[in-house]
């Protein structure tokens, strides 16, 4: 009695249904999970066939498949699990996994169905098929973005070849205009330089001011163009990249009186330029032709921007970690709202006037500094004076 007790809880309190059956397919009993998934009470389903939890086709099939197992021993339902679908009281139907034993009992056969409802494993099939075909939908969608953007990247691409292909030829056509307009004009700007040397040469005899004072207008004028044209060159040269510093050992000192002594002969009446070396070294190694271009550079603009009868500092220094060279005036100075454009191409304080120049040659003097890994610096004040300095690591 107490095995029976068992079997009876088991089957009362078991997750899957199950189902007896006699042997011409009416239902003996179902336990509570069994009822519950076909929406029935025991009363409702008991003594009737089997075949009314069946939809079709199964249902009119049923008991062929009975009779056929009962005379030939032929298994079609009874066996291994197989997936069928039950019929609900509400008439819905769903899938579930059944196998059937076939039990002897009380010198009668019965059958015993056990159902395993496959309805949650079902959607989630469904849900996992909708998904894959959402994302497979997606991923088609996206590949064919995605081609898209690589068509339209490859033929920006193109373009883009193209336009620096263009833009290669324009400037080396630019880079051949800059050259061939700056030989074609330093040409007769020498010849007019020379003609207005003996011009004065020859008027000395006559002592006529007004001679003297022409010539000099037309030499300050054929330097100015010389400036112009020696800029446009240069920054040409550095766009092109073709400007390579080339570092040689050489005498700052030597270098710097050169230059003091070539700037005093085109400073303004009274200017004086000042130089001072500090360090008992003078070899230093830089690129001799940029470092003396920036030297000129800046030394001219303090010849521009000061007055008659004023001090130009020029002075070099050369310590253990450092090369300095600093030129100071008592200008014009730079106003300070200008002072963050100044190394700008092409541009000028609002102070200048009308005093000549391109607005290019900070800007040469700044990267030809960094082409030789060093800076430049300044302080100004208006009215008052300008200093500039070059720094180099040694």
């Amino acid at each position: 009695m107490e095995q029976v007790r068992l079997l009876e809880a088991i089957i009362e309190t078991a997750i899957d249904g199950i189902i007896t059956i006699d042997k011409r397919g009416h239902i003996e009993s179902l336990n509570p999970a069994a009822l519950k998934l076909f929406g029935y009470a025991l009363e409702e389903v008991k003594g009737h066939n089997i075949k009314m939890l069946m939809p079709e086709p199964d249902k009119s099939g049923h008991d062929g498949y009975l009779h056929r197992y009962q005379t030939t021993g032929e298994k079609r339902i009874i066996g291994k699990g197989r997936e069928v679908r039950g019929l609900r009281k509400d008439g819905s139907t769903f899938p579930f996994r059944l196998a059937v034993s076939e039990v002897q009992y009380d010198d009668r056969i019965i059958y015993t169905g056990f159902i395993h409802d496959l309805s949650k494993e079902k959607e989630a099939e469904e849900r996992l098929r909708e998904y894959a075909a959402e994302l497979e939908e997606l991923v088609e969608e996206r590949t064919k973005s995605l081609r898209k953007t690589v068509k339209a990247l490859s033929e920006a691409k193109e373009e883009v070849s193209l336009s620096l292909e263009k833009e290669k030829e324009l400037n080396q056509m630019k880079s051949r205009f800059v050259s061939m307009a700056s030989h074609e004009f330093r040409t007769p700007l020498s010849s007019v330089q020379l003609s207005s040397s003996l011009i004065e040469k020859y008027a000395q005899p006559f002592n006529n001011k007004n001679i003297t004072k022409h010539v000099g207008k037309i030499k300050n004028a054929v330097g100015n163009l010389t400036t112009i044209l020696n800029d446009f060159l240069s920054l040409e040269r550095l766009e092109a990249g073709i400007v390579e510093p080339a570092f040689d050992s050489f005498d700052l000192v030597k270098l710097s009186e050169e230059i003091t002594e070539e700037m005093q002969m085109i400073a303004k009446q009274d200017q004086h330029i000042i130089y001072q070396h500090t360090g008992l070294e003078s070899i230093v190694k830089l690129d001799q032709n940029l470092i003396r271009n920036c030297m000129i550079n800046l030394i001219s603009n303090s010849i521009k921007y000061s007055g008659e009868n004023t001090f130009i500092e020029f002075n070099t220094e050369i310590n253990d970690e450092q090369c300095i060279v600093t030129i100071k005036d008592n200008g014009i100075g730079i106003p300070e709202l200008d002072q963050k454009h100044l190394f700008q191409p092409f541009f000028r304080a609002n102070n200048t006037g009308n005093i000549p120049g391109t607005g290019l040659g900070l800007n040469i003097v700044l990267r030809y500094a960094k082409l030789m890994n060093g800076t430049l610096h300044f302080e100004s004040v208006i009215n008052k004076e300008t200093t500039f300095k070059l720094s180099f690591n040694k």
